[in-house]
């Protein structure tokens, strides 16, 4: 039996020798190649993190202690060590295992993560739980370098310091986040180091003299400028963070001494780890951008599965003609240039690329700054991103109706990333922001055609929405609020965005069935004073309008509103949406037939609405 084979929680690996360690984690990494070959997911940071992951379980019980991952694509091995090895080859499939900690899948995944840059505030609040409630477990909270670029993350540490709660605190510094790290975080912590001599010397310090002792406190400040003269200044400690490292993130017994040391001190102290992202696996190495999360591939050369093109890449293509006629548009990315398909932008015009890292509400207050002074900034950022910048959205740049354009990238449902990436509520806040326009093309063209309205002839903020996908049949471009994709007589469906290719598929069964049904198609989602829609359902006395978000402050709600307020009376209604927003992993397919928004939903949903049976 290997031992990979022998870990079915986390005490397991507590029983191992060193020799099985070793072996263990080179296990891991190649049950992880091989396995996310397979079903695609996060391969070079995941690689990179087997040993931290490993000396972790070592040192904590994840069935008590309480682990929080940052973004939390680093939490394979956590998996696999935790009992859900046997279930891994559904990673990210529908119904199968989640790629990110999820407290429903296990008592070990402490906290839901997806997004960067909370575990700290999120592990400070569960350290002060414990202490109010007099409990008795360790947090620790496991935070790379990239979502160190996030003012949340300073937050945390800032208030973590101050509390003296005891907590740890992981910072694994690889230099990476999905792009090479920038800005003046990265910069610091490659100018970081301890010498070597202090971790031994803080250990027997502590065995020597109890924390509470008078010894202890008597030669307390000849401690303190002993570690002024052996270590240089530095923000952890200057903030009160008791600083140890950096320590070498594949060297399990560097790893295990330091954070049983941090553990044991029963204060707030901050690890610093250095790891490689991808380790163990070359291709991964030399390439973790390209790895970093990844389709299915060959996992002895590392040859990627043949993708379509996206609307990504057809916005870095766009973005870039259009600023080659004008100098005044910049392109902004939070940590994100590859996958916003911006990253030809950086290339072509890099004094006008900027790069913020991973911080979506500096990221929004820049491009307000830049708009104010004459640029036109355009921000291609995730749509489940975006929301970390919606005080900014109001306060910076709706309040003086500033011209910045939000390229809202992964706008509905996005697939195997699941709940905390579905792109499903941006069409409920923005469309709660002062002056601010809302565009969703249903195909490259409009894209296309819509980026270049949305430059230079909309005024104030102005927000262009689209999927992850490429397009589907529907590759007409028609730049207008409303449009009559098919005449119909006995229901009005409207929607928008490529979910018009279910649409009109759907239309098709329902004329098979006997039932007419007109299709409109909004390129508008606000403003929008839905003329043509309120025409139809005058006509037709019917709605249903699809969309693939969620429902509250969905376009159909306000469709609905302004039917009422004109006075048309309304004999059925259907808003076919996706409810209140959280919807599980799976191919975007699997999860549209989960909801009914797929062709055959539509067209079942609709014919209720008719009253009709099917006919022959």
């Amino acid at each position: 039996m290997s031992i990979i084979e022998k870990i079915n929680c986390s005490n397991d690996v507590k029983d191992l020798s060193r020799d099985e360690l070793e072996l263990l984690c080179s296990e891991l990494r190649k049950f992880e190649i091989e396995s996310i070959a397979k079903t695609g997911g996060h391969l070079a940071s995941n690689l990179g993190t087997v040993e931290l992951t490993v000396a972790l379980h070592r040192v904590y019980d994840s069935s008590v202690d309480r682990i929080v991952f940052d973004v939390g694509h680093q939490c394979y091995t956590h998996k696999i060590i935790t009992g859900r090895r046997e279930a891994f080859s559904t990673l990210r499939q529908y119904g199968g295992l989640s790629g990110f900690p999820k407290p429903r899948e296990a008592v070990d995944d402490a906290f839901i993560a997806g997004h960067a840059s909370n575990s700290v505030s999120v592990a400070l609040g569960m350290a002060r739980a414990r202490t109010l409630n007099g409990e008795n477990y360790s947090v620790v909270a496991l935070i790379g370098d990239g979502a160190l670029t996030g003012g949340l993350a300073f937050e945390g540490l800032s208030n973590a310091a101050a509390s003296g709660e005891p907590m740890v605190i992981i910072l694994n510094n690889n230099n990476m986040s999905i792009n090479e790290n920038v800005g003046g975080t990265s910069r610091l912590l490659q100018m970081l180091r301890m010498r070597p001599g202090y971790i031994s010397f803080k250990k027997w310090y502590r065995a020597l003299f109890k924390k509470d002792s008078l010894m202890y406190k008597l030669s307390h400040s000849f401690k303190e400028w002993l570690k002024s003269w052996m270590l240089p200044d530095n923000i952890f400690s200057e903030m009160g963070l008791e600083y140890l490292g950096p320590i070498d993130g594949h060297n399990l017994d560097s790893l295990e001494k330091a954070i049983a040391l941090a553990k044991d001190m029963q204060e707030p102290v901050l690890v610093h780890v250095i790891t490689k992202k991808g380790k163990g696996c070359s291709y991964a190495e030399t390439h973790p951008d390209k790895y970093h999360g990844v389709g299915s591939f060959d996992a002895e050369t590392g040859v990627l599965a043949a993708s379509d093109i996206s609307f990504s890449d057809k916005l870095g293509e766009y973005l870039c003609q259009y600023a080659e006629d004008d100098r005044r548009i910049v392109a902004i990315t939070a940590a994100m240039a590859g996958g916003t398909g911006i990253e030809c932008f950086s290339v072509k015009y890099p004094d006008r690329f900027f790069d913020t890292g991973i911080a979506e509400g500096h990221a929004a207050a820049m491009a307000a700054g830049m708009a104010k002074q004459g640029l036109i900034p355009v921000f291609a950022v995730y749509s489940t991103f975006l929301q970390r910048s919606y005080d900014m959205l109001i306060h910076d740049v709706a309040l003086q109706r500033l011209h910045a354009v939000f390229c809202v990238d992964r706008a509905g449902l996005v697939g195997s990333d699941g709940e905390t990436h579905h792109g499903v509520f941006d069409v409920s806040f923005l469309s709660s922001v002062p002056g601010m326009t809302i565009l969703a093309p249903a195909s490259f063209q409009e894209l296309h055609d819509m980026l270049a309205y949305a430059l230079h002839d909309i005024e104030g903020p102005v927000a262009v929405r689209y999927p992850r996908c490429g397009e589907g049949a529907y590759k007409d471009s028609l730049v207008a609020a409303e449009s009559v994709l098919r005449e119909g007589s006995e229901i009005t469906i409207v929607c928008y965005g490529t979910l018009v290719n279910e649409v009109l598929e759907a239309a098709d069964k329902l004329e098979a069935r006997g039932i007419s049904a007109q299709v409109l198609k909004l390129g508008m989602l606000r403003p929008n004073e839905f003329g043509l829609c309120l025409e139809s359902l005058r006509k037709t006395g019917r709605l249903l309008v699809a969309e693939e978000v969620c429902q509250s402050g969905c376009v159909g709600e306000a469709l609905v509103a302004a039917a009422v307020t004109e006075g048309i009376e309304l004999k059925a209604v259907r808003l076919l949406n996706l409810g209140s927003g959280i919807v599980s992993h799976g191919k975007v397919s699997e999860l549209l037939e989960e909801k009914g928004l797929d062709a055959a939903g539509i067209a079942d949903k609709a014919q209720e609405l008719c009253g009709s049976g099917i006919k022959q």
